[in-house]
C-alpha cells in the first residue's frame, strides 16, 4: 500500500512539474527579488544582475528600509489609502446589492431571462480600456448621457471625472456595471445550493416572500456573501485600469491615486523600481491582513449549516 502511494505521488509530481517549474520561475524568483529591489533605490535602467554580480548591485543600490520609511510617512500614502477606503465603502455594498438583484433576477422564472442573461454578462467581458472609455464618455458633463439624464429632471449633473468630490463615485459606478454580472453569477450559484425544503417549512409557517429572503435566503447564502466580500476586497485594492484611462493624471487634486496606480508611476514614470517594489510589498502586506481579520470574523456571521 506504502509503495502504491509513493507511486501515485510521483505520477501526479510528473504532470505537476511543469505547472510548478512556470510557477517558481514567473512567480515565486521575481516575488524574492522584489524583496531585494524594495531595499535599493535601483531605477530599472541600470544594470541588474542578480545572479552574476548580487554583491555587487546590492552595494551600488542598497538603501535599506528607506523606500518603506518614505511611503509611511509621506501625506500621499494617506490619502492614497483614504481613496481607497473611499472606494471600498461605496463600491462593495452597492456591488453586493446589485449582484444580489441580477441573482434573484438569473434564479427567478421571468418572462425574457434568456436575453437578460446575455445583457447582464456583456460587461463582464467587455474589455476594461473599453470599458472605462464608454463610462468617460458616459459621464461626460457637456454631453454624457447620465447629465443628459439628470437635466430631464431639471438636475445639473456634477463634472464627473473634473471633480474632486465626484470623480472616485465616477470610478464606482463603472466598476459596480463592470462586475456585478460576475458576482452576481457567484451568488446565483448559491441560491441554487438552498434546499428548497426551508423554503416550504418558511411558507407553511405563513412568511412571505420578504420574511423567506431575511430569514432563510441571507443566512443560508453568507458563505457564498463571505467569498464575494474577500475577492471584491481584493479587487478594490488592486484598482487601475479604469483610474489610469478615466483619471489619467489620479484625478483632481489625486482624489483617484490608488496602490496600484502608484506603483504603477513609481516604475514606469518615476523609474523608482526600490519604491514601486516597497509600495507592492506593502500592498501585499494590507491585503493579508485584511484577509486574515475576515477570516476571523466570519465565524461570527457566517452560516455554514445546511
Amino acid at each position: 500500500m506504502k509503495n502504491y502511494r509513493l507511486a501515485s505521488w510521483k505520477t501526479a509530481l510528473l504532470f505537476l512539474l511543469p505547472s510548478l517549474i512556470g510557477f517558481l520561475i514567473f512567480s515565486i524568483i521575481p516575488m524574492i527579488m522584489q524583496i531585494f529591489v524594495s531595499l535599493t533605490n535601483w531605477d530599472g535602467l541600470s544594470e541588474l544582475v542578480l545572479f552574476s554580480n548580487f554583491s555587487g548591485f546590492m552595494q551600488e543600490f542598497y538603501v535599506g528600509l528607506q523606500n518603506y520609511k518614505f511611503i509611511l510617512t509621506s501625506k500621499e500614502f494617506l490619502q492614497v489609502i483614504g481613496n481607497t477606503l473611499e472606494f471600498v465603502v461605496l463600491y462593495i455594498p452597492l456591488m453586493l446589492v446589485c449582484s444580489m438583484i441580477v441573482a434573484l433576477i438569473l434564479n427567478s422564472h421571468v418572462k425574457g431571462l434568456g436575453l437578460f442573461r446575455v445583457l447582464y454578462y456583456i460587461p463582464v467581458i467587455t474589455s476594461w480600456v473599453a470599458g472605462a472609455l464608454i463610462w468617460k464618455w458616459v459621464l461626460s458633463p457637456d454631453y454624457g448621457a447620465i447629465n443628459n439624464i439628470l437635466a430631464i429632471f431639471g438636475i445639473e449633473g456634477p463634472a464627473w471625472l473634473q471633480s474632486s468630490k465626484w470623480a472616485m463615485p465616477a470610478i464606482v459606478l463603472a466598476s459596480v456595471w463592470k462586475d456585478m454580472g460576475y458576482f452576481g453569477l457567484m451568488l446565483m450559484s448559491g441560491l441554487q445550493g438552498i434546499n428548497q425544503e426551508y423554503y416550504e417549512a418558511a411558507s407553511v409557517d405563513g412568511a412571505g416572500k420578504i420574511k423567506q429572503f431575511t430569514k432563510v435566503t441571507l443566512p443560508l447564502l453568507t458563505p457564498t456573501i463571505f467569498f464575494v466580500i474577500i475577492i471584491s476586497l481584493i479587487n478594490s485594492f488592486q484598482l487601475f485600469t479604469q483610474i489610469v484611462i478615466m483619471t489619467p493624471e489620479g484625478g483632481p487634486l489625486n482624489s483617484t491615486i490608488v496602490m496600484v496606480e502608484r506603483i504603477y508611476k513609481y516604475g514606469f514614470r518615476y523609474y523608482q523600481m526600490g519604491t514601486a517594489a516597497a509600495y507592492s510589498w506593502i500592498l501585499f502586506a494590507i491585503l493579508l491582513i485584511l484577509t486574515m481579520v475576515q477570516m476571523k470574523l466570519q465565524k461570527k456571521w457566517v452560516n455554514y449549516d445546511d
